[in-house]
């Protein structure tokens, strides 16, 4: 494995949560106020992100710790708002993509910082069949169905479960026959913020009617810092020997190939955009990388997820890893940016502006018998767990 370029350090992490508008079907509970060191005014306004929706309330929950790192979140649609890390120098800078005001989230269809579901990636003309009953979903993407489609998780409030300086806990019920799904579907998704510098992603859920089921985290990042130009200078390296190629309409063709002597091939760590303009079919359709790649089943850390991915910023030194219990991760690079999403800190998000690591089982399984299941069956439990780790790079 050529990764020696890509080791990270690890940084202590600490949480704390400040006080807001509550979710009305959360439990009551006490959050410090927010400090003046918090990095939090320097871009966002709480009360942007106070709000409520069909009769929940929206909020935010900051965590942060001792040495001024900060995470963001809001229970609309999960997202991660802002994630602020250091560099080599130990300045901070928010490397996720998003928006300064809620409203921004909501104003058009996006996927910014947010938790994907009923099913993440694309199912073919939006149909799939269970024991001989064929489902139809919602269309919207061309003909296709995209991340759980008109309105997905992305795009409703969460209950909050628990929220402590360490975690917190999301829950929401999506109603039998959602967006076309058979089932009532429990969901749940915890988050901790480790002193190891990880954010680790756990999903569960259970059904009462048999149905497909597909969670991801669609997080856009920007290792310079959100706004920051492009990424094609970021160095990637993915364990993945293989990938599943996709026809015009970014649907895998049911194939899964190797990559090796295709600009696929990051085997080896190479910066995003060195095979950019190598000719190819697959590059073409989907105007750069938004491809879901096979991964290898080792290496695992110490609680058995396999490393999927190392990221660097040569310039900051900033690195990010990727840890996963799922086949699959979805590599997008910003190909759909065009400069009209202004963010959080006034500047535009230009074409190639982030890259996305999305952690799953592959793209229209439930059409594709050669891929692996993802059939959820009352009785069953759904789990997924999806680790980024923050670090800096070795000298």
């Amino acid at each position: 494995m050529k990764i020696s370029n890509l080791v990270a350090i690890t940084l202590i992490l600490g949480l704390s949560a400040f006080s807001c508008k509550q979710n009305k079907k959360e439990k009551e509970m006490e959050s410090p106020d927010q400090t003046e060191e918090s990095k939090l005014s320097d871009e966002l306004n709480v009360s942007n992100f106070e709000t409520v929706i069909e009769g929940d309330s929206v909020r935010l929950y900051t965590m942060k710790n001792k040495n001024g790192m900060e995470v963001t979140i809001t229970n609309y649609g999960q997202r991660l708002i802002s994630l602020h890390a250091p560099d080599k120098n130990g300045d901070f800078e928010d490397v996720v993509l998003g928006f300064p005001h809620l409203d921004n989230y909501r104003a058009k269809k996006n996927y910014y910082g947010a938790t994907i579901g009923r099913y993440g990636n694309r199912i073919a003309k939006g149909k799939f069949s269970i024991d001989g009953t064929v489902y139809d979903l919602a269309i919207n993407n061309n003909e296709n169905h995209l991340h759980g489609g008109i309105k997905g998780f992305e795009s409703v409030v969460w209950n909050v479960d628990e929220s402590s300086d360490s975690h917190i806990v999301f829950s929401r019920t999506s109603p039998d026959m959602e967006e076309g799904y058979p089932g009532n579907l429990n969901v749940k998704v915890r988050y901790d913020l480790t002193d190891q510098n990880e954010l680790k992603i756990n999903y569960e859920a259970t059904t009462d009617k048999a149905t497909y089921i597909n969670l991801t985290h669609h997080s856009f990042f920007n290792l310079k810092g959100e706004g920051n130009g492009d990424v094609t200078d970021h160095v990637l390296w993915l364990n993945a020997d293989s990938f599943t190629p996709v026809n015009s309409g970014l649907i895998p063709t049911g194939d899964i190939e190797s990559v090796k002597g295709t600009p696929f091939d990051f085997t080896t760590a190479k910066p995003i955009g060195q095979d950019l303009e190598v000719e190819s079919e697959q590059l073409k359709f989907a105007n750069g990388y938004d491809h879901n790649f096979v991964l290898n089943k080792e290496p695992k850390n110490e609680d058995g997820l396999v490393l999927a991915a190392k990221v660097v910023e040569p310039e900051s030194g900033r690195t990010m890893e990727v840890y996963t219990d799922e086949p699959g991760v979805q590599f997008y690079g910003g190909n759909f940016l065009t400069g009209a999403d202004i963010g959080k800190g006034g500047k535009p998000y230009v074409f190639r502006g982030s890259f996305c690591l999305e952690t799953q089982h592959f793209p229209d399984s439930p059409n594709q018998p050669n891929f692996q299941s993802t059939r959820l069956d009352p009785g069953r439990t759904y789990v997924s767990n999806c680790v980024y780790k923050f670090g800096l790079q070795e000298n």
